[in-house]
């Protein structure tokens, strides 16, 4: 597992709209509807973290996600991180397509 350098991690970042470093992590907050919906996402996201062996840290609080990705064994950032930060923008997606819409 290879670590980036700065180039490569400010070329990686391009790639994820909202992401941001901070203290050689990649971090973003996401909110939700309400908990359940924040909770199910976690869960979604945890399944994909299980299957790519690779768990992000993050905190939870009603409705909103802070989620922070780097990879310890090197102590900084490696292409695990911008993958499993991918895959949560697909989760995060398709969280949003399913929500009801409100008429006006």
């Amino acid at each position: 597992m290879k670590r980036l350098t700065e180039n490569e991690i400010d070329f990686n970042l391009t790639t994820l709209k909202g992401w941001t470093l901070n203290d050689n992590r990649i971090i973003k907050d996401f909110s939700f509807k309400n908990f359940k919906e924040a909770l199910s996402a976690m869960v979604k996201i945890g399944e994909v973290a299980e299957e790519l062996n690779h768990h992000p840290d993050w905190y939870n609080s009603y409705n909103k996600l802070n989620i922070k990705l780097s990879t310890h064994d090197v102590g900084g950032l490696t292409m695990n991180d911008f993958e499993l930060a991918s895959r949560i923008e697909e989760i995060i997606t398709e969280t949003n397509k399913k929500r009801p819409r409100m008429n006006s």
